[in-house]
């Protein structure tokens, strides 16, 4: 099969097309044709390195998180689906690879695509939509009539995260540039900032919740738009000690992560607030639930641009310059 390699760490390496054999299968796995990938910041960060301590990943390593793609075999213990099934993941960590023709994907990650979307469409959701779920549903059990302040509102997280939120029943503020006020009001932002005029710390009050993704200073200033009470998750940093035992850290790398967060959090406390930092993991049951939301009509996938797979490089390109509306995707079939 085709696939686009990482030989080595290194920011803005250029991936290699290489023929590969066809993955392994594992009993619990299914094995998906890729027909779409959807590419995602995180790609480029596990290419520079940056999570080296986190994920230490093994070269060659084939990058990718996202699809969407056709079951062509099924393992053993596999019980919920069929060669022809068409499907969408975040494929797991240490077993991705969605930048290929081929890749295998635990059942327990996997859902059947939302009904009415094209494959582009549905590889566009899953990192994203799973980040926006678990930051807005399971930390902070956003609640209807309460306000949410999310950052980069016309980003991948961003556009999906503003659509769930209302769904929720809560207020939405976001920030984006002034090119991009109008793309984010049709998705239900309530309260736009333009960061390029405006400074979201003398807009925004008394919020509830902040999902934040942005660097160290917005951190900092976001808590000072949170109510007493009000709950503080970072998708971008620093980790915390939580995060830590979740992921089963190397002592050594939790005392890392418990001092990188230790500032924040003491912060957050003496302020009556909570911090949490969030790492997305795959999951096929809330996929299921956000596919209930895309056919029901509550969220649709925003898409800036679909590039062909052999120009997969120019689209880890074109998101590592942050400049993308939604989601970018590469046609691999």
């Amino acid at each position: 099969m085709k696939a686009f390699v990482l030989q080595r760490y290194g920011k803005q390496r250029a991936l290699q097309l290489s023929e590969l054999r066809e993955p392994e299968l594992r009993d619990d796995e299914v094995l998906v044709e890729v027909h779409a990938a959807g590419v995602n910041l995180l790609d480029a960060k596990i290419r520079s390195g940056e999570f080296k301590l986190i994920l230490p990943y093994r070269m060659p390593l084939v990058l990718g998180h996202d699809l969407a793609g056709v079951v062509v075999k099924t393992g053993p213990q596999v019980r919920h689906f069929k060669r022809g099934d068409e499907v969408y993941a975040r494929v797991d960590d240490f077993r991705i690879g969605t930048f290929a023709e081929f890749v295998p994907v635990r059942e327990a990650s996997l859902a059947l695509k939302p009904r009415g979307l094209s494959m582009e469409e549905a590889a566009s959701l899953p990192l994203v939509a799973l980040t926006a779920w678990q930051a807005l549903v399971e930390k902070a059990s956003l609640k209807k009539g309460q306000k949410v302040f999310i950052q980069a509102g016309s980003g991948g997280v961003g556009t999906f995260a503003i659509q769930l939120a209302k769904s929720l029943g809560a207020s939405v503020a976001t920030t984006t540039s002034t090119a991009n006020v109008a793309l984010v009001k049709g998705l239900g932002a309530d309260v736009v900032v333009d960061y390029k005029t405006q400074d979201f710390e003398q807009v925004l009050s008394g919020y509830d919740v902040v999902l934040n993704s942005q660097d160290g200073k917005t951190l900092d200033k976001s808590l000072r738009v949170l109510k007493r009470g009000g709950k503080l998750i970072s998708i971008s940093g620093p980790p915390d000690p939580e995060f830590g035992e979740a992921m089963a850290a190397p002592g050594f790398v939790k005392l890392v992560m418990r001092l990188l967060s230790s500032g924040v959090r003491r912060r957050a406390r003496a302020l009556g607030l909570g911090y949490s930092f969030l790492f997305m993991k795959p999951s096929g049951p809330q996929l299921k639930q956000i596919t209930r939301l895309v056919e029901e009509g509550a969220i649709r996938p925003v898409i800036d641009k679909v590039f062909p797979f052999e120009s997969t490089n120019e689209a880890l390109a074109y998101v590592e310059a942050g400049r993308a509306k939604g989601k970018v995707v590469v046609k691999v079939k």
